[in-house]
């Protein structure tokens, strides 16, 4: 899931399962066979053990991805589901070896951490270095002046946060004082670490960012010659910032925390908060948030000097020793190859139509993930609801009206890249385009249908919602969804590959799903595995996402593209933006 922005909008009309006709079991036989299908038959858990056990991480560029997309390929071939890889560009290669990260001076311990996506290796020679902190400049002429203490060093490039607990933790069980003291270490930490509004000076003084990872930081350090650099961007969150315009509110991004502000995902997830508001830190303190053991881990583009990260109790020790000058010495033994501009690709899955072929029902999810752990929810979920979905419907429906493809993006993580080429090189397809349905928020079951922009939109959704049967509807029902149509969208889509489709102006539904706290977990982390997947959600998002494409499939009529009345923005779809044919650095 990349993080920008996400639709917003207005004229929010929102009809609730008890009041909809789905409330009683649909009486359509190839939705009850659908159902039964998914519920009674599913494949989802071998399907899951398979691309995240056997096949692991998809970075765009690396041979996971395309290990994973030959087994897609091959799985619905043998399914009977047409399906091709379609390149559209290409995409900096990289493949990640074996690492090591330990701590040899003053003391030993081998340290939790792993190299930044497209990190160089140490070419089969370990590098042993003392690891030093990277200090806070006037500006950037004093950065230079800095940089030959830096030669062969090792340079920490994130702060140490002052506690590894979550914030819940201290809320539950610290003293009022002790809290407020933790509050006021964090909040000073965060503001000597924090990125300068003056872009001249940007991250610490030195003139240069740090961007996801390393960013243009980094690649001017091992221009002046460091060994390496370690950094380290943890999920803690929820502590409140008593320096902050908000006193009240949660403290801001510092320099090396990652995640959304506040530890909120901007497409479903939540901080992890076991307490109420209101806990300890009094009635307008924040929730506890933050996921132990967890860190975001992104990318560099160095080519010459290694770049990993640790976990927040591992970075803080070396950051510890370092800051008192007990010159820590860290040893990295790294295996990875760059491997050059590689093929970029989507994957497409196809069952043809009979009555209208050049009229299209599409399910969509981005396929690359980061590579720090599996990518099971970001967006493995997403990937293998699309799939059960297309087995399901091959069984249930094999010709259908219209036809129903299956989308699996590549690139979204950089930039929406996968899913903006095919919008340009698939007009055909756009202009048929009936529905498509896009789920990129985690494990968790769907809980709402929302569409945007198109005034007849609405009218479709609510006409497939009634047919769905009432395990979907029924307000009584643990698995009940929503749906809503918002008018007019406002300022550039982004967020996920279903904005692109909204950009163009097309029929564009998000599938919106419950938390299980994805962005405190599993969001761009370490800990994205297999064992954080709720099956039955996953059962219950692939059977929803397959009687969807069905009803679209059969609807009557076509949905027409008169947008919806209200101040669209401006030149769409061109400011949405054109899809990088080959690498374009994220600095």
């Amino acid at each position: 899931m990349s993080t920008l922005r996400t639709l917003s909008a207005f004229g929010v009309l929102t009809l609730t399962a008890a009041a909809s006709a789905g409330a009683q079991q649909s009486s359509d036989p190839t939705v009850q066979r659908i159902f039964r299908l998914g519920m009674d038959s599913s494949h989802v858990q071998s399907l899951a053990h398979t691309l995240f056990d056997s096949i692991g991480p998809r970075l765009t560029g690396s041979p996971g991805l395309r290990s994973a997309s030959d087994w897609v390929i091959k799985t619905y071939q043998s399914w009977g589901v047409d399906a091709k890889r379609e390149q559209y560009g290409t995409w900096r290669g990289w493949r990640r070896g074996v690492s090591h990260i330990d701590l040899v001076a003053p003391r030993v311990r081998s340290l939790e951490g792993l190299m930044l996506a497209w990190s160089p290796g140490t070419k089969g020679q370990p590098v042993t270095a003392q690891a030093i902190v990277l200090p806070k400049f006037r500006d950037s002429t004093e950065f230079v002046k800095w940089l030959p203490q830096a030669k062969g060093k090792i340079v920490l490039l994130s702060p140490a946060w002052p506690t590894c607990r979550p914030s819940e933790d201290w809320m539950r069980w610290s003293t009022p004082e002790a809290m407020q003291r933790m509050d006021q270490e964090i909040a000073d930490m965060q503001k000597d670490w924090a990125v300068d509004p003056d872009s001249t000076k940007l991250y610490r003084g030195t003139g240069y960012g740090l961007a996801l990872g390393t960013g243009t930081l980094g690649t001017r350090l091992e221009k002046a010659g460091v060994a390496g650099m370690i950094s380290s961007r943890t999920k803690l969150s929820g502590f409140p910032n008593p320096s902050g315009a908000d006193a009240g509110g949660r403290g801001g991004r510092g320099g090396g925390r990652g995640g959304p502000a506040g530890g909120a995902s901007a497409r479903g997830g939540g901080p992890a908060a076991s307490l109420a508001t209101g806990g300890r830190g009094g009635a307008n303190a924040p929730p506890g948030a933050g996921g132990w053991g967890t860190i975001e881990v992104f990318e560099t583009y160095n080519t010459l000097a290694p770049a990993v990260t640790l976990t927040c109790e591992d970075y803080g020790l070396v950051y510890r020793l370092a800051d008192h000058n007990e010159k820590p010495m860290v040893r990295l033994d790294l295996d990875a190859q760059l491997l050059g501009e590689q093929p970029a690709f989507n994957t497409i899955g196809m069952i043809k139509g009979t009555e209208k072929p050049n009229e299209y029902v599409m399910l969509s999810a981005h396929f690359d993930s980061w590579d720090a752990s599996s990518g099971a929810t970001d967006n493995g979920t997403g990937t293998l609801m699309a799939m059960e979905a297309m087995r399901i419907l091959k069984q249930a429906y094999p010709h259908p009206k219209r036809t129903i493809m299956v989308g699996h993006w590549a690139s979204e993580e950089q930039g929406l890249n996968g899913s903006r080429a095919f919008t340009e090189d698939h007009p055909e397809v756009m202009k048929g385009l009936q529905a498509l349905f896009n789920q990129d928020n985690g494990t968790g079951r769907v809980q709402s249908l929302s569409a945007s922009g198109l005034t007849d939109m609405g009218r479709h959704l609510k006409s497939w919602y009634s047919q769905l049967p009432r395990f979907y509807t029924d307000s009584m029902s643990n698995n009940v969804v929503s749906w809503s149509f918002n008018d007019v969208p406002t300022g550039n889509p982004g967020g996920t590959d279903g904005a692109v489709f909204s950009c163009y102006g097309t029929p564009s539904f998000g599938m919106g799903a419950v938390s299980w706290n994805y962005s405190t977990y599993t969001w761009h982390t370490n800990r994205d595995t297999y064992d954080k997947v709720v099956f039955d959600d996953l059962k219950h998002n692939a059977t929803l996402a397959a009687e969807l494409a069905y009803l679209a499939s059969e609807d009557p009529e076509f949905i027409s593209r008169e947008k919806s009345p209200g101040e669209w923005p401006a030149n769409w779809p061109a400011n949405c933006g054109k899809a990088p044919r080959k690498t374009k650095p994220r600095l």
